[in-house]
């Protein structure tokens, strides 16, 4: 009976791996976003957030939108994750998605948020997808190719174990790096007021552009196969960093703006 619980308990196990790998920017980059954004929320904006998420934390909430892919009744959120388009085109120029898009899905969630004859259930849960969406918006390959769905298909190792370069950016350095999202948050790159007024200047095409252009530094440091190590961290996760500081101050910008 022992030896059936066991093998029982490491069938769950091994199965339930794949989801909170698929779960983890990841879950420590998302909640990192969160707390530096309620670093930059105004008292208004702070008092509605808490009303509406009843007193939950934007860390708290930042994995909400990744955790109900779990659930097939909101397949119709999956791609807002990203936007993926040719290098040669912009946002406005790109073939857009029928079944939307990372921009398609802030817009949407801004809407409902501001609209008075929302629900305090709806506007809780477009609140939780913003917040995800905005950290999403960040990392550079969820504005990566169409081609190879933000490096997804680009094979590579990470520490000698098989991965993609989508997954190193989303939570491999982060999670090497072995910092708390909090711990993350509270050793951000100290910056004046002016440049947080000039991070959060521009419009979420801006933003999107510059994504972009990140994407293309990415998918320009390796090549298919490559193992990559320490150097390869120690190289670019001054970028992540940069990434998780300005989406948490931007998200702040754009939970102000509609508050």
């Amino acid at each position: 009976m022992k030896a059936k619980l066991t093998i029982a308990l490491f069938t769950l196990a091994f199965l339930i791996q794949p989801l909170n790998a698929a779960l983890k920017w990841g879950q420590t980059g998302h909640r990192t976003i969160g707390a530096i954004a309620d670093q930059y929320l105004t008292g208004k904006a702070k008092r509605n957030i808490k009303k509406i998420l009843n007193h939950e934390s934007l860390a708290f909430t930042s994995t909400f939108a990744d955790e109900i892919k779990s659930d097939n009744r909101y397949n119709e959120f999956y791609t807002w994750h990203f936007v993926n388009m040719d290098f040669d085109e912009s946002y406005e120029s790109s073939t857009k998605n029928p079944e939307g898009d990372l921009i398609v899905g802030i817009e949407r969630c801004k809407a409902i948020i501001t609209d008075d004859n929302a629900s305090m259930a709806d506007k809780a849960f477009y609140l939780k997808m913003l917040v995800h969406l905005i950290g999403d918006l960040h990392q550079p390959l969820h504005v990566g190719r169409l081609e190879d769905r933000g490096g997804n298909d680009i094979k590579v190792q990470w520490q000698f174990r098989d991965t993609n370069l989508h997954s190193v950016w989303d939570s491999k350095m982060i999670d090497a790096f072995n910092m708390s999202y909090s711990e993350l948050a509270d050793n951000t790159a100290y910056i004046s007021k002016e440049q947080v007024k000039a991070i959060q200047e521009g419009s979420l095409l801006d933003w999107v552009q510059e994504s972009q252009q990140l994407a293309k530094t990415v998918y320009a440091s390796v090549e298919e196969g490559d193992n990559l190590r320490n150097r390869y961290s120690y190289e670019h996760f001054g970028t992540v960093r940069s990434q998780l500081q300005k989406g948490g101050i931007r998200l702040a910008k754009v939970l102000n703006d509609l508050f």
